[in-house]
């Protein structure tokens, strides 16, 4: 078994066999000419034909190690300093998940909802995370939801097929000293 293996590694290379369709040459696949190259070697010497300046030719700033930083442009106002800044990021929004009464009917729920039974029926990522429950759509059965906000036309619409819309309570995080 494992000479098998041995014989299939020298397939690689210029003595490399060619496709065909026998069972033992099946699983390689010929690399294309030109396909492995050797990275090119700068700085190993004059025998490399890369030695001595390693293709930066001769002097000035751009031959040097570490001369600019990223993004530098001669002296001129690089770009990134030349566009415009817009807009900011509120670092206090809520992202809410989502959950459509249309959503809850297609997953066939009744009776109790938790953020439990949304996350098993892959109705929300997170049962940890902000859950919404949002009007689109229409409700038969009854349902008790557990969510953290909903809209007024989904709460009228669950009133209306006889359940009720319960706001989860939030857990005080302990500060740590």
């Amino acid at each position: 078994m494992a000479q098998d293996r041995i014989e299939q590694g020298r397939g690689f290379g210029a003595k490399r066999p060619k496709k065909s369709t026998s069972l033992g040459n099946k699983n390689l696949v010929p690399v294309p000419e030109g396909a492995k190259t050797s990275p090119k070697r700068v700085g190993q010497g004059p025998g490399s034909g890369m030695g001595k300046t390693s293709t930066r030719g001769s002097k000035g700033q751009r031959a040097r190690a570490a001369s600019m930083r990223r993004g530098f442009e001669g002296g001129q106002l690089p770009l990134h300093r030349r566009l415009p800044k817009r807009g900011f990021t509120n670092i206090f929004s809520v992202e809410f998940q989502p959950v459509n009464l249309i959503s809850l009917a297609k997953a066939g729920l009744s009776g109790e909802v938790t953020p439990a039974i949304l996350k098993a029926k892959s109705l929300i990522k997170s049962e940890v995370g902000p859950i919404k429950l949002l009007g689109t759509g229409e409700v038969t059965s009854a349902i008790t939801i557990t969510v953290d906000a909903f809209s007024a036309s989904a709460k009228e619409k669950i009133e209306k097929a006889g359940g009720k819309v319960i706001i989860r309570e939030k857990k005080k995080e302990e500060k740590k000293n």
